[in-house]
């Protein structure tokens, strides 16, 4: 049995598919809602869900919440006195709870999910994640992005037209977008985009500074002791401005009492430098995915934070639509991570159902970039996969070594968005050694360095020197203990398939020759409108880009079928 679960910054839910559904398991509280929030009892017991989200306010110096905001870093929550625990320990604490819930519920022992993360999370991210489930006993089958789970969860691949959805993920420490386009049984992810520090947990600490600030008579320096009684506070307010004009914050300390009244519209005006940060990820996604937000059928929100008010106003001015609010944001995610599992495990209710996914960030090389003769910038990345590419994919760049008198090249891969290798992720480096027979003019010998990716994250780096065919390997996995060999292997041998060019697939060659025919056959104006319409047709196969030449061989059909009825008989 594989569960699905949805590891979330302020709560977290796991949920199954069976009998043709996905239904939610409920903890030992009766809840769908397991707060992911841990905390150190005075008898050193570890507490998880409610029971440690009672203590955030009551016991705050041993109790831990929003984690999820540090996955994949350095960072270390101490709880109490002897207690010090990374962001990936404290989720498996979390996971190990779910997963405790799950085998009371299903009354057999669980060890495979399906576990959602946010689509912007980069690759250390990702392998935090994947470490905390093993952790808690958990094997990941599949990380799937947050916002692709609730585009399942809203059923999109069961609707019967083609149709393009935007989907906006609020949680409560991340934001994510992801654009997704249904067509022929397919549900293919366009382009994702988001921000790991943005989220419901921002709308909160606004209300906090906008109350101290309110206390005029009262430095910040005087708050600090009280910080987790006021974030009750603001918790609680936001909640209310969710379905009033106005609330109230209170809070005695020493006899006196301090209060402030806010508004909807004073609160939406104290989140204006928030909504900035909202719009450049969504501008980003539709750019990525060459649409236009007239060209959407539909606006999805997910995450409890979407509840807000002021967010679907904004959303709506931003976008032009009312979004479609149709589950409750709190489940859909899990929902989706559940259909995911039934996928996974090939449940026959599902098994005509294809999901894509891209690539959230760009991978690439470390090069040299010539500014005058013989002086370098070095350190220039180089991307080979860029992000929002469909995968799994392969692609292939040209390199030249930079001295005549070089004797090898390292190749240093990296993973982001970045102009400069140092700002960007290192994922791995390989090293080759060029030919004898090119000492001294090493400058002319190319070196054809091919990136494969696919869903689960592997990442294979071909390197070959073309002249001698002399070749190199590296396999990446996002990190350590992430696959089995079997598992490596078997995705190898799917990115074996796609290591051939476009230029080199029967179906292109196919329309190439084709279209070569009727130059050969025509004359005039038609041989020009031919010429041109197979440079246009090579220069999309040497995008390399699965979409584009999709919809390439359509359209070079469609002009090709017209010119051969175009006949004089």
């Amino acid at each position: 049995m594989i569960i699905g679960i949805d590891l979330g910054t302020t709560n977290s839910l796991v949920a199954i598919w069976q009998d043709g559904k996905a239904t939610l398991i409920p903890n030992s509280l009766g809840q769908t809602l397991t707060p992911s929030v841990v905390s150190v009892d005075k008898d050193g017991s570890i507490l998880v869900g409610q029971s440690a989200k009672e203590r955030l306010i009551s016991h705050p110096e041993q109790t831990a919440s929003v984690f999820k905001r540090f996955m994949g870093s350095q960072k270390n929550f101490r709880l109490g006195a002897s207690h010090q625990f990374s962001a990936e320990e404290l989720s498996a604490l979390v996971l190990k709870s779910l997963k405790a819930d799950a085998e009371a519920y299903l009354g057999e022992p669980v060890t495979d999910a399906v576990i959602t993360v946010p689509a912007y999370f980069n690759d250390h991210q990702r392998q935090a994640t994947k470490n905390a489930a093993q952790m808690a006993g958990l094997s990941v089958r599949r990380l799937l992005n947050e916002p692709t789970a609730a585009a399942m969860a809203y059923g999109l691949h069961e609707k019967n037209d083609d149709c393009k959805f935007l989907v906006l993920d609020l949680g409560g420490g991340t934001f994510d977008v992801t654009l997704l386009e249904l067509f022929s049984g397919i549900m293919e992810v366009r382009a994702s985009a988001g921000d790991n520090s943005l989220g419901g947990e921002d709308f909160t600490e606004i209300l906090i500074q906008g109350f101290i600030k309110q206390q005029q008579d009262t430095n910040a320096e005087f708050w600090q002791p009280y910080l987790s009684l006021l974030h009750g506070e603001a918790e609680a307010c936001k909640r209310t401005l969710t379905h009033q004009k106005q609330a109230t914050m209170s809070l005695t300390i020493e006899n006196t009492p301090y209060t402030w009244t806010i508004k909807e519209s004073e609160f939406e005006k104290l989140c204006e430098p928030l909504f900035q940060r909202f719009r450049d990820p969504i501008e980003r996604a539709i750019r990525d995915a060459k649409l236009r937000i007239k060209e959407l059928d539909d606006v999805v929100l997910v995450g409890g934070a979407t509840r807000m008010p002021v967010f679907r106003q904004l959303m709506t001015r931003l976008l032009g639509r009312f979004p479609a609010v149709n589950l409750n944001p709190d489940e859909t995610i899990a929902i989706g991570a559940a259909i995911q599992a039934g996928l996974v495990a090939e449940d026959a209710a599902l098994d005509e159902v294809i999901l894509t996914d891209v690539a959230p960030y760009s991978m690439g090389v470390d090069t040299s970039l010539e500014i005058r003769e013989n002086q370098y910038q070095h350190g220039i990345f180089a991307p080979i996969i860029e992000r929002n590419t469909v995968i799994p994919t392969s692609k292939v760049h040209t390199f030249y070594p930079v001295h005549n008198n070089q004797t090898e090249v390292q190749f240093n891969i990296y993973q982001g968005e970045a102009r400069l290798t140092r700002d960007n992720i290192k994922l791995g480096e390989l090293s080759i050694t060029l030919p004898a027979s090119h000492r001294g003019k090493a400058c002319e010998l190319p070196i054809e360095v091919r990136f494969s990716y696919d869903v689960n994250g592997l990442l294979e780096v071909d390197i070959n020197i073309t002249e001698t065919n002399d070749s190199y390997n590296l396999v990446i996995q996002n990190g350590a203990k992430q696959l089995s060999n079997q598992e490596i292997e078997n995705s190898r041998d799917k990115l074996a398939n796609l290591k051939i060019h476009p230029r080199d697939q029967a179906q292109n060659r196919s329309i190439l020759a084709r279209a070569e025919r009727l130059y050969a056959q025509r004359l005039g104006y038609e041989r020009t409108q031919l010429a041109r319409l197979i440079g246009w047709y090579e220069s999309v196969l040497d995008s390399q880009d699965p979409q584009q030449i999709r919809k390439a061989n359509s359209e070079i059909n469609k002009s090709l079928d017209q010119l051969e009825q175009d006949n004089w008989f």
